[in-house]
């Protein structure tokens, strides 16, 4: 794990060599120029670790002279910084920069051209095919890595300039379930409705679907105390490093059958209720329907959940049990129930959530310091992204679009009628089969999104993209997507603009400028500006991050999401201290009384229903859209490497990181290595009825012998997402990205030599 403090890791698991930090002003390594040191945050996961850059000035970076990163003491990641991190700014000075905008001529060939030329085609496609098709024609697509500011901005656009009602963006793969799960529960959604820090008091952690210890290796600090007490409990189907903290006395692994966690809790919950461990009267005063779950658990035995799931009866009483005693209702220190995208990313997403909050509340657990139910954002601003307008539902301050009040608040600060405002949109899956389909849009700007690679059934995803059209593309790298634009517009990245990111525990934080961009790339802030000039609407869209986070402020006051009392000035006055930062809601005050302070744990209260009870709902275990088969009768299961992240389009770019994990694999277990004949280092493929993978085998025991494993960051032959399904959840719109029906099979015995000829670049 990195260190604590903020000085360069030893190379290893989980960090490679950083760079120190660097007190006050000093000198660049071998350049000789000043430097100026930036507080600011890592631009990749929720996590959102604090770091320090120091960057030299302008003239001395155009001739290649470095920025260096050093951790920085933050509550999230106490000045500790994963490989990602470290090497963070190296994507800063990519060879391949987006630097001036491309347009895609008669030849089919993406050629340089100025901005207006670009901007102006733009425009004038929109026009056109809103004047033939319908305002409808047009859709956008944005990305949960954007800050808060151009989440907001790229809502509003949609809204505003546009007026259409197809907006979405890539946190409906990430985010979705959990959302929908907590906001039915406990009328709001927070990934983290208490500071991370937090869990290091708990005695026992309950984690599903998510492998920490590889996408977020700062935030495993914060489990010592759990594992500590024996209480550490991960659920997965694979022996991943998170699963590997339970060996010795730090817990339990429950290895289950894909597509089961469902199953899984349902069982804890008819532990729970069947020997009496329930916080029966937490549950009369502060929850409603625990008598129908406590009826719908009933058929869920141990016994019956063993033969589900895999996991032994024994452990999912141990498991009940470890929890019930860590709960305050029995003089515990603590439990945490915590969800990730392995459990969520599901059709019975919703559901899974749901089941979990429900033991969660059975418990005791939420409302109460050290204790609660959380799902762990995956996205740097995955929360944020959700809050202000790039849901197809949502208007800013985490309202619903079709909510009358909601529609005239947001209208009276955007200065328009609420009856123009159009109604909700689609999902992100529907809207993307629908694209170059008749009467779907014909039109597509993505904003922050690798669609290409990120999205599920990515050939199909390939093939309507292809249809449209027109498709403009926001990016800072070329990737495969930007590959298929007939515009690509170069944008700045995380060291080059002012803004906040909203942090898996819901922590408002600024993110800083440390270095100009490149000549020729412009803000997203920017963009939407010029295009709302060029589209007849010459106000409303400021480019300054603060003139449109204050506005951003105001469409949220009284939403569930309130960030009116915070604005860029009050968040370097106060991001300083050992709070880190402020969490929302953080709702402004009248003149003359004392600002309110955030608030780091939710609902110690109420909940945020009308009646400020938590609402228990009983749900049922279906399995898998896409179950084995005879043709497809294994597993396929799919994740991250500590190395890269999402569709690996900066990560690749790493040397460092493209060298420690350069291709695609496969994972499987000794036993199906030896039935479909193929050697650890050989090549494999994965069919499932959408397509076909092909990767390097890694034989480990850690596996299931039922379950194959690919990491998703590869575009290419060794496309994981060219395998899985789009089927989504029915309530969130969730696809169903972890678990799927494949064939396993040996490539040609030739592996050596078809391997070399194979292997794809840093970037493929």
């Amino acid at each position: 794990m990195p260190a604590r403090h903020p000085a360069p890791p030893a190379p290893g698991r989980h960090g490679v060599p950083g760079s120190a930090a660097v007190p006050g002003s000093a000198a660049v390594p071998g350049s000789g120029a000043p430097i100026t040191p930036t507080d600011t945050h890592c631009p990749y996961c929720a996590l959102q670790c604090a770091q320090t850059l120091s960057a030299p000035d302008d003239a001395a970076h155009a001739t290649g002279a470095p920025v260096t990163v050093a951790g920085r003491d933050f509550p999230t990641n106490r000045g500790g910084l994963c490989q990602k991190g470290w090497t963070s700014a190296q994507v800063l000075g990519t060879p391949d920069r987006l630097t001036t905008p491309l347009l895609r001529g008669r030849d089919g060939e993406l050629r340089p051209v100025g901005w207006d030329e670009a901007l102006g085609h733009v425009a004038a496609r929109l026009t056109a095919l809103q004047a033939e098709h319908g305002r409808e024609s047009i859709a956008v697509f944005g990305g949960g890595g954007l800050t808060n500011e151009k989440a907001y901005a790229l809502g509003k656009f949609a809204r505003v300039v546009l007026r259409t009602p197809f907006i979405d963006y890539n946190g409906r793969f990430c985010m979705a379930s959990a959302a929908a799960g907590a906001t039915r529960a406990f009328g709001v959604d927070r990934g983290l409705p208490f500071p991370l820090a937090d869990l290091g008091g708990a005695q026992a952690v309950l984690l599903l679907g998510s492998n920490l210890a590889e996408t977020m290796p700062p935030a495993v600090a914060h489990l010592a105390g759990a594992r500590a007490a024996g209480g550490l409990v991960v659920v997965d189907p694979r022996r991943s490093a998170t699963a590997g903290l339970t060996e010795g006395d730090g817990g339990l692994h429950l290895q289950a059958l894909p597509g089961t966690d469902l199953a899984v809790l349902l069982g804890l919950l008819h532990v729970v209720w069947a020997e009496r461990l329930a916080d029966t009267a937490y549950l009369t005063a502060r929850t409603t329907g625990a008598d129908d779950v406590r009826r719908s658990v009933s058929a869920w035995w141990p016994e019956r959940v063993e033969q589900v799931s895999g996991v032994p009866a024994a452990e999912l009483r141990r498991t009940a049990r470890l929890l019930a005693d860590a709960s305050p209702a029995r003089g515990g220190t603590g439990a945490y129930i915590l969800t990730g995208r392995g459990a969520e990313q599901s059709t019975q997403g919703t559901a899974t959530v749901t089941a979990a909050i429900n033991l969660a509340l059975a418990l005791g657990l939420p409302g109460r310091v050290g204790s609660g139910y959380g799902a762990i954002t995956g996205q740097g601003n995955g929360q944020g992204g959700r809050e202000h307008g790039q849901k197809s539902d949502q208007l800013p301050g985490y309202r619903k679009i079709d909510d009358p009040a909601a529609r005239a608040h947001v209208a009276a600060v955007w200065g328009v009628d609420p009856a123009d405002l159009p109604g909700p949109g689609l999902p992100a899956i529907e809207l993307l089969r629908r694209c170059g389909t008749p009467g779907g849009p014909r039109a597509l700007l993505v904003h922050g999104c690798n669609l290409v690679v990120s999205a599920p059934d990515s050939d199909r995803v390939r093939d309507r993209l292809a249809a449209l059209d027109l498709l403009v593309v926001c990016d800072i790298v070329p990737s495969e997507t930007t590959r298929l634009a007939d515009v690509v517009l170069p944008v700045t990245q995380w060291a080059e603009e002012e803004g906040t990111m909203t942090s898996l525990e819901g922590r408002v934080i600024r993110r800083r400028l440390a270095l100009s961009p490149p000549p020729g790339v412009r803000s997203e802030l920017e963009v939407l500006h010029e295009l709302a000039v060029r589209l007849g609407v010459t106000v409303g869209f400021p480019t300054d991050p603060a003139a449109v986070f204050d506005e951003l402020a105001r469409a949220s006051a009284g939403g569930p999401a309130d960030y009116s009392g915070l604005s860029h000035a009050r968040l370097d006055a106060e991001s300083r201290g050992p709070g880190g930062a402020l969490h929302w809601p953080c709702p402004a005050v009248p003149d003359g009384q004392v600002q309110h302070p955030g608030t780091p744990r939710m609902f110690l209260e109420r909940f945020g229903t009308p009646d400020g009870r938590a609402r228990m709902v009983a749900v049922e275990h279906r399995g898998p859209s896409d179950d084995l088969r005879p043709d497809a009768p294994v597993y396929l299961i799919t994740g991250r490497v500590l190395q890269h992240y999402q569709s690996g389009a900066q990560t690749r770019r790493v040397p460092a990181l493209a060298a420690a994990q350069p291709e695609p694999y496969i994972e499987m277990h000794p036993l199906l290595a030896d039935r479909i004949g193929v050697r650890d280092g050989e090549l494999a493929q994965v069919t499932s009825s959408r397509g076909t993978a092909v990767a390097v085998a890694h034989v480990t025991a850690g596996a299931r012998p039922d379950t194959v494993f690919m990491p998703f960051h590869w575009a290419g032959e060794g496309s994981a997402n060219r395998v899985t399904t789009d089927a989504t959840d029915p309530v969130s719109g969730m696809p169903e990205f972890k678990v799927c029906a494949v064939d396993v099979r040996s490539v040609d015995a030739r592996a050596a030599d078809v391997r070399a000829a194979r292997r794809p670049a840093a970037i493929a």
